[in-house]
C-alpha cells in the first residue's frame, strides 16, 4: 500500500503573515460611488479615503438591494485590509441579511474569521459561499486552503492551493504556497 505524505514548510499563522488571504470582491455597476468603491476594492486599495467612498455610497446613494449588499461586502473587504475585523464582520452580516444569495459575503466572512484564527468557522463560511457561487472561485479555494492548513489538514490545503492555481494560472500566490509543500509517497507494509 502506498501512502502520500504532505509536509508544509510553514504553519498557517506564518503563512497568513507571509501571504495575505484573497478577498473575493463583488462587482457593483451603475456609476456613482458604489461602483467607484467596487473598482477600488478590485484594484486592491484600502485606506480611509476608500472607506469613506464606500460609506458615502451606502448612506447617500439610492442602491438596488443587491448593489447595497455588494457595497457592504466591498466595504467589509476594505475594513479587513485595514484590520478592522469587527466592523468587517458586521458589514458581512448586514450584506447577508439584505441578500443571502451572494457567495462573496460568506467567502469574505471566512477570510475575516481566518484572520481571527477561527478556522472551523472560516471553513464552513467559505464552503457555504462556494456552494452559492462566486465571481472568483480561485480566491475561495485559496482562502479555504489557509483554513484547512490552520486545521492541520495539509492534504486538503495542498489540494485547494493546487485548485486555486489551476483556476487562475496567472495568480502567483497559490503557486508560491504550493512551493512550500513537499509531497512524498511512502510504501507501507
Amino acid at each position: 500500500m502506498l501512502r502520500t505524505l504532505l509536509v508544509a514548510g510553514l504553519g498557517a499563522a506564518a503563512l497568513f503573515t507571509a501571504a495575505p488571504e484573497a478577498r473575493a470582491s463583488l462587482t457593483v455597476i451603475g456609476g456613482g460611488m458604489a461602483e467607484a468603491c467596487s473598482r477600488a476594492v478590485r484594484a486592491g486599495q484600502a485606506d480611509q479615503d476608500l472607506l469613506n467612498v464606500c460609506t458615502y455610497a451606502l448612506e447617500q446613494e439610492a442602491l438596488r438591494r443587491r448593489d447595497r449588499a455588494g457595497t457592504l461586502v466591498n466595504r467589509g473587504i476594505v475594513q479587513m485590509r485595514m484590520k478592522l475585523l469587527g466592523r468587517a464582520l458586521s458589514d458581512f452580516e448586514r450584506a447577508e441579511s439584505l441578500n443571502p444569495n451572494i457567495g462573496e459575503t460568506f467567502v469574505n466572512r471566512g477570510a475575516a474569521l481566518i484572520m481571527l484564527d477561527r478556522y472551523p468557522e472560516a471553513l464552513a463560511e467559505i464552503d457555504r459561499g462556494m456552494a452559492i457561487g462566486i465571481e472568483e472561485p480561485a480566491k475561495a479555494y485559496f482562502n479555504r486552503a489557509i483554513a484547512k492548513e490552520g486545521l492541520e489538514d495539509l492534504k486538503g490545503a495542498y489540494l485547494d492551493f493546487r485548485k486555486a492555481a489551476e483556476l487562475d494560472p496567472e495568480w502567483e500566490l497559490p503557486r508560491n504556497q504550493l512551493a512550500r509543500f513537499t509531497v512524498t509517497t511512502v510504501s507501507q507494509r
